[in-house]
């Protein structure tokens, strides 16, 4: 019985340990998404207008004028599936999804198209699959920046100039709320945008103007669907660890009270032990 007692223990004191760690977890996650989530709220509308304005300028295209090498269409037979995934664990559903959702794009368009890896799980499943990456993200934004989304959208409109893809598209986690979080497929190459004819003064000249923004609404475009899936990875993990801290609560009640069943008889056991001895000495 002592032996079961101690091993109780033991049991209570390493589920302690873990809901400890598990509602650290949940506290940083929370800190994240309420960061993120105002990141979020600040890139979505720059995004916007930037596209706004992109179709502004495309509206002042002539018919004969050459257009901008990412606005080409290089064809769906060499398309490019960015995934956007998580470099850590700890966040249920989202790894799964995010690397199955592409492993779907990938089957769809066929055996010429090529795939992106972000983050580390997705590095791993590919490879495991013997799927091997045209490139890999792995640790490249995590937190999501500025300069790690710069860095990724020039490597894949690199590509894309290059001939080597034809098509890019981005598979992300669409964050709609705390509560809800939905997979994303986006087209990110070529850019492609609604013109808005209309009379504009553009200074030097179209075609520069078009060279700088094109590229600038690319990164953009990118960096905030990095923001938005990290959001929805953590929105994800902080559920997670608040199931896990829950469950770990409702094991440790279970526990205490069969410790505590445990100890009130080896209690009893003891007294009847001494008792009986006690009975034993007097009738001697």
């Amino acid at each position: 019985m002592a032996q079961y007692v101690r091993a109780i223990k033991s049991r209570i004191s390493n589920i302690e340990g873990i809901a400890k760690i598990t509602n650290a977890m949940n506290a940083i996650a929370m800190t994240k998404v309420m960061r993120l989530k105002r990141r979020l709220a600040g890139v979505g509308p720059y995004v916007d207008d930037l596209e706004e304005f992109t179709r502004r300028l495309a509206g002042q295209r002539t018919s004969d004028a050459a257009p901008h090498p990412l606005m080409i269409d290089r064809g769906a037979d060499r398309t490019a599936i960015l995934v956007l995934n998580s470099d850590r664990g700890y966040c249920e559903r989202y790894k799964g999804e995010l690397n199955h959702a592409a492993e779907s794009e990938l089957e769809a368009v066929g055996p010429s198209a090529r795939i992106l890896a972000g983050g580390e799980k997705a590095c791993a499943y590919f490879v495991r699959r013997g799927i091997e990456p045209l490139r890999s993200y792995a640790n490249a934004y995590e937190p999501p920046t500025w300069e790690a989304a710069v860095r990724i959208a020039n490597d894949v409109m690199q590509l894309y100039e290059q001939g080597e893809i034809g098509r890019v598209k981005v598979v992300y986690m669409r964050f709609a709320s705390d509560l809800l979080q939905k997979l994303g497929v986006v087209d990110l190459l070529p850019v492609v945008v609604r013109a808005e004819p209309g009379e504009a003064l553009v200074e030097p000249d179209l075609a520069t103007a078009l060279a700088e923004i094109l590229p600038l609404f690319v990164r953009a475009k990118l960096y905030a669907l990095m923001v938005e899936t990290k959001t929805s990875e953590e929105a994800i993990r902080r559920r997670a660890m608040k199931s896990a801290t829950d469950n770990a609560e409702e094991l440790l009640g279970t526990l205490r009270r069969s410790y505590n069943r445990a100890r009130q008889q080896s209690i009893t056991r003891e007294i009847a032990d001494i008792i009986g001895g006690t009975e034993a000495l007097r009738k001697t």
